[in-house]
């Protein structure tokens, strides 16, 4: 009889769940989806409380090792990781690591849940514990994915727009470039940006916004010199073949205005290289080329490199931003032919913090019926500010590869790979520094007459560098910027000191539609 009772013991024992058998009760569902919702917020967890013990501590040893170095590096190597966001084998490898953990994580997620699930559990359980693990894995799935095809699409918009110094042709970029220490004997960067106005149905290029970025490596504190599109009589450097040809600037006497287009700083890009193809040597942009040489000598800055900004690309770029918000201090025409007195069709009207798509974001940023060329050129870089504000972390994490994707329609450079690293840390500086900009008395400089004065333009960028910037006067000088390998000129007209005129009031709503001064 005893024995008879023993055996009947053993099989029901044998009946039981795996818990109670193990002399534990068997887990709820809640306790169940609990414990497996623990398990995929701090991997190896689970694994733990379902039993596996050994291989649980091995990946929760590896979670936690993995959070704290990502902590570390997040407060202490960030200029590091950004550096490293523009160098194409290192995205090439951080994609592949994506993709790898978000696989590795499914697979924990998966093991943890069969780990705890009991084998007899019911139905409902059983499906309730199915949906939940379904959910997590497709919320680890989606976020990987978008990231793996995030830095895929900047690794293909750095390889497309910066090519390597090898590989690419310019006739004036530094010939050389220190990847250590870009820097080092360098205590500003001339950089020369482009805006061409070419689209549908338009012949040619010609860029109606010229402006240079001048910026101290230090500090980063930025100067922008905005260079009228109706110059004339654009000189060159003594040194260069364009000299030769025309030896007292890009220009003809005795033309009526509408001749004179075709000789302004506007049509320089797209003229020259036309009449005098390879003059300055082989060159994947001539026109860009150029006007380094033409801007630089005008200026008395010899120009590093140039950025250009394609517009039939900046309506898209806006728009993959989700489109940008300025302050419209002036009626801005939608169109309007003002030598022809065609007026506009439709115009943007004043307001603060207008939200503008791309197409709206696109004529403010060009929009000339009724319009002088500064009002422009402040519309322009309020637009460019607007952009860069808009390029907030959750707009890039999101609308990344849209972005990207607008990039490389939109930009145009000769910068080369090999230097974008420091460009990143410099980049920073800036956004921590002061930009501003450095304004040109035109009567003054005849720089809207026939004759320009370079030589009081020379002498009113040079004081206007020498000077601290608004918001950080107690910073050392910066010292004068050698005009170049020329010998020294006397300046014609005595320019006082440029002043300057900080980015975040040019672009405040005003009002009264008066821009400070």
């Amino acid at each position: 009889m005893g024995r008879r009772s023993r055996e009947a013991g053993a099989t029901e024992n044998s009946e039981l769940p795996e818990a109670e058998s193990a002399g534990r009760r068997p887990r709820s569902v809640p306790k169940l989806l609990g414990l497996t919702l623990f398990g995929a917020l701090l991997p190896g967890s689970g694994l733990i409380a379902g039993g596996r013990r050994r291989i649980g501590v091995f990946i929760l040893t590896v979670t936690l090792g993995l959070i704290g170095l990502g902590v570390y590096i997040g407060l202490t190597r960030r200029e590091e990781v950004l550096a490293a966001a523009v160098v194409p084998s290192r995205l090439l490898m951080t994609s592949v690591a994506i993709g790898t953990l978000g696989f590795l994580w499914i697979v924990v997620i998966v093991a943890s849940h069969r780990s705890l699930r009991p084998a007899t559990g019911g139905a409902g359980g059983r499906a309730a514990g199915a949906l939940l693990v379904g959910v997590l894995c497709f919320a680890i799935a989606v976020p990987a994915a978008i990231g793996v095809q995030s830095v895929l699409a900047q690794r293909e918009l750095v390889q497309d727009v910066f090519v390597a110094q090898g590989e690419s042709k310019s006739a004036t970029r530094p010939s050389v470039v220190n990847t250590q220490d870009p820097w080092e004997d360098k205590q500003r960067l001339n950089l020369l940006l482009l805006g061409g106005d070419d689209g549908p149905n338009r012949p040619g290029v010609r860029t109606d916004t010229v402006i240079v970025a001048s910026i101290d490596t230090k500090t980063g504190n930025t100067a922008l010199i905005s260079m009228p599109r109706q110059l004339t009589f654009m000189p060159f450097p003594k040194d260069s073949p364009l000299h030769e040809i025309y030896p007292n600037g890009f220009g003809k006497e005795g033309l009526s205005l509408e001749g004179r287009l075709e000789w302004m700083l506007t049509a320089m890009y797209q003229n020259i290289p036309a009449a005098h193809p390879g003059i300055l040597g082989p060159s994947d942009n001539e026109g860009a080329d150029v006007l380094k040489q033409s801007v630089g000598e005008a200026i008395g800055l010899r120009l590093d490199y140039y950025l250009q900004v394609n517009l039939k690309g900046f309506a898209q770029l806006v728009d993959a931003l989700g489109g940008i918000t300025v302050n419209v201090n002036e009626r801005v025409a939608m169109g309007g032919v003002s030598s022809s007195h065609i007026p506009p069709d439709r115009w943007i009207e004043p307001g603060p913090k207008q939200h503008l798509n791309g197409l709206h974001a696109l004529w403010f940023a060009r929009g000339r019926y009724g319009a002088d060329d500064d009002q422009r050129q402040i519309r322009q870089r309020c637009a460019i500010k607007g952009i860069v504000d808009a390029a907030d972390p959750q707009t890039l994490m999101t609308k990344y590869k849209a972005i990207a994707k607008a990039g490389q329609q939109l930009l145009r450079t000769d910068i080369p790979q090999e230097l974008l690293p420091a460009l990143v840390q410099l980049a920073l500086r800036v956004k921590s520094g002061t930009v501003s900009n450095v304004n040109l008395d035109v009567t003054k400089l005849r720089l809207k007459y026939l004759h320009p004065d370079y030589d009081a333009l020379r002498d009113t960028v040079e004081k206007a560098l020498e000077q601290p910037t608004p918001a950080a006067t107690t910073a050392p000088t910066t010292p004068a910027i050698p005009k170049s390998t020329k010998p020294a000129r006397k300046p014609t007209t005595t320019a006082p000191p440029a002043p300057t005129q900080d980015l975040e009031d040019a672009c405040a709503y005003h009002p009264d539609g008066d821009q400070p001064n």
